[in-house]
């Protein structure tokens, strides 16, 4: 049996077009909220003298944890505080799931950093499944304070 492309030349144009960057802040307060919201203990993510006694400049950032979007009602998406329109194309789902993410860091971030971000789409690919026909989009964002790359992280979304 032969499925038809739910893949547009519209979703296969927007492979490799990099997003307008957005800028992500990362403070004390929100690095001690993630980390005990994740159940992190350590003080390394509390105490920021005791962070600077292992050589961090200030808190430093738990992991998975890239700073909180600056979010401006006039520019920004209401929903992720990203720019509006990283949405590139109308998918016929409803339903959506986070199909793993993988963060590669290259330096750490602390307290203070104020990160910019660019994402693009890396790939878009139709499987079937159990569940009926699904749109598996990868996307890869970058994120840099000032000229030097961070952190990559790379995510799989999966549409139904």
């Amino acid at each position: 049996m032969t499925t038809e492309s739910i893949i547009t030349d519209e979703m296969r144009a927007a492979i490799g077009v990099e997003s307008e960057p957005w800028t992500l802040e990362v403070d004390k307060t929100s690095i001690r909220m993630f980390a005990r919201a994740v159940g992190y203990t350590d003080p390394v993510f509390y105490d920021e003298e005791f962070a600077k006694s292992k050589g961090y400049r200030s808190l430093p950032a738990p992991p998975h944890y890239l700073g909180t979007p600056v979010y401006n009602p006039a520019a920004s998406d209401p929903t992720f505080g990203g720019p509006r329109g990283r949405q590139r194309f109308q998918t016929p789902f409803k339903r959506r799931l986070n199909g793993g993410t993988d963060i590669e860091y290259f330096d750490t971030i602390c307290a203070g950093d104020v990160l910019t971000a660019t994402s693009k789409i890396t790939d878009i690919q139709q499987r079937q499944g159990s569940i009926g026909t699904m749109l598996i989009t990868t996307t890869e964002t970058v994120y840099r304070r000032g000229d030097q790359v961070v952190a990559i992280m790379r995510g799989t979304g999966i549409q139904y």
